[in-house]
């Protein structure tokens, strides 16, 4: 049985081991061979492991921007902080969630001073980022010289609107007027006291600013108009200190003097300045408020009890979209137009009624298509 084992064993490895004379070389041989398949089978392992080493992505750090292979992107705030809870904090989603799709790198830096713009940007430009992404109206100037200086770096400048040539600059901008127009709708509906305001983090001369509180005010008008009711029109003041959009105790003592005035639904925009003014309309049994830029039902819970919906800007889908185009090389400059639209109503959907979001779903439709114009200057 033995003899036919190791003759059986011949016979099937004959292609390796040939003209085998006797049976105690073909167990010296077969034993090598052995051995050799042992090691072969070994190294196909360890080329396979290496094969796949070398197909994984390599996760980007910051040591790696600037060089080849890496992709970075930097956010510059301006004074609003990055964890604002609406608008630059959106936009460092946006950059996180770009990052991400494409194996890259994201950092930000607060602007403290807005004489440090030119230098918060340098930061990254000469560090050899791919993309910045730059926050706000009051940065457009420092974005629009960088682009000049940086050739090589692309731009993306949120709520700045590109007026020159540079190929390398895209401002991100959004019809403000038209989400303002759709809540101020809703809150023409809401109020019972016919009594409703506008509180803005900011100056009247930065067009987002502006174009939300007077599309705001112009929606509270047509709700006004289309139920034949004689509302007064809706209050509003703009935030004119040297802190815009980072005082959330003036916007706070605004909300409580509207409040004390009978005011029942109140549009709190710009933010943490505008983040106080939810707050505190929040503590006011009754009183709706309005968040701005993202869904505030989930970035300022302190509010819920009186956050009925929000003005959105859907920051974070145009950051990433244009640093697609980036990364795909068709990012061509210019001005890339973002969408808007109001925040679900969460835990208000059971309270306001049927036909009132029918109405507004009707309503929003109408705006968002041009079919109603909001009557606000761009």
């Amino acid at each position: 049985m033995l003899e036919l084992h190791w003759t059986t064993l011949c016979l099937t490895q004959k292609a390796l081991i040939s003209c085998l004379t006797n049976l105690s070389r073909g167990a010296q041989l077969f034993k090598k061979f052995k051995k050799i398949a042992a090691a072969t089978a070994a190294a196909g392992l360890l080329g396979l492991a290496l094969s796949a080493c070398s197909t994984a992505e390599k996760a980007i750090t910051e040591a790696d921007c600037g060089t080849e292979g890496a992709f970075c992107i930097g956010l510059v705030t301006d004074i609003g902080k990055v964890d604002d809870k609406s608008f630059n904090q959106s936009a460092w989603e946006g950059a996180q969630q770009a990052a991400t799709e494409n194996n890259g790198f994201a950092k930000y830096v607060e602007t403290q001073d807005p004489k440090d713009y030119a230098d918060n940007i340098a930061l990254f430009a000469d560090a050899g980022y791919n993309a910045i992404v730059t926050v706000g109206f009051l940065m457009a100037e420092a974005t629009t010289i960088a682009a000049e200086k940086y050739p090589d770096v692309k731009f993306i400048g949120v709520d700045q609107f590109n007026g020159g040539a540079s190929a390398n600059y895209s401002g991100l901008i959004f019809p403000e007027d038209k989400a303002g127009f759709i809540v101020g709708y809703l809150g023409g509906y809401l109020t019972k006291t016919g009594k409703t305001a506008a509180i803005a983090g900011g100056p009247d001369s930065i067009p987002p600013v502006r174009k939300f509180i007077e599309g705001f005010v112009a929606g509270v008008e047509y709700a006004s108009q289309e139920q034949g009711k004689s509302y007064p029109k809706a209050s509003s003041v703009y935030y004119t200190g040297a802190n815009a959009f980072n005082d959330p105790a003036w916007g706070a003592s605004t909300a409580q003097q509207y409040l004390d005035q009978d005011v029942d639904v109140i549009f709190s925009a710009g933010g943490k300045t505008g983040n106080g003014g939810l707050a505190r309309t929040a503590q006011k049994a009754g009183a709706y408020c309005i968040g701005v830029d993202t869904d505030q039902w989930d970035t300022v819970p302190e509010a819920q009890a009186c956050l009925v919906t929000s003005a959105m800007k859907l920051i974070p889908q145009g950051v990433v979209a244009l640093i697609g185009q980036v990364v795909a090389g068709t990012f061509a400059g210019g001005n890339f137009l973002g969408d808007v639209g109001a925040a679900p109503y969460h835990d208000f959907d059971s309270t306001i009624p049927a036909d009132v979001k029918d109405k507004v779903a009707a309503l929003t439709a109408k705006i968002i298509s041009g079919e109603v114009a909001t009557g606000v200057a761009q």
